[in-house]
């Protein structure tokens, strides 16, 4: 089934959250949606590469950097295995690199900017909780719907029958 954020707005009124703009396209998929994982990190992608190389039946990891654009918490490698797994998108509040690679990979990539530097690995971050991303409470199991337009968040699937 096709969508577009402003309809989504449109049909669901108060049950969708809009995040603030500011997010810029990254990725080689520019629609995408798919229940919600989250993870919590500060300039450490461990939680990020873990989450990734998993099964994502069509997920969308919701990644709380912090806002911080010192180093880059989504790669090239990280995003490719990420497209193997099945991830519909990766949605960052912080930054990616590895653009020109992102833009050919059939995933979505949003984020607050990007950087050359990679993160330190040390283990730190926390997975499936709550966090915030550009001005929205996201929750895992939540419903994200992303398109040229902008970004929305649901607490359930908005496009079942």
């Amino acid at each position: 089934m096709t969508f577009t954020t402003p309809d989504l707005c449109d049909e669901h009124g108060d049950d969708v959250r809009v995040l603030e703009p500011g997010l810029v396209d990254l990725g080689g998929r520019e629609v995408f949606h798919g229940p919600v994982r989250t993870v919590s990190c500060h300039e450490d992608n461990s939680r990020v590469k873990e989450v990734l190389a998993t099964p994502g039946d069509g997920a969308v990891l919701v990644v709380d950097g912090g806002g911080s654009l010192r180093c880059a918490l989504l790669g090239d490698m990280i995003a490719a295995g990420a497209v193997d797994q099945g991830w519909a998108g990766v949605v960052i509040a912080g930054a990616a690199r590895d653009v020109e690679v992102l833009r050919t990979l059939d995933l979505g990539v949003r984020a607050l900017g990007s950087v050359p530097r990679r993160s330190d690995r040390q283990g730190r971050g926390e997975l499936d909780v709550p966090v915030t991303v550009a001005g929205v409470d996201v929750r895992p199991g939540d419903h994200l719907y992303a398109d040229a337009t902008g970004i929305v968040v649901a607490s359930r699937n908005l496009l079942d029958g």
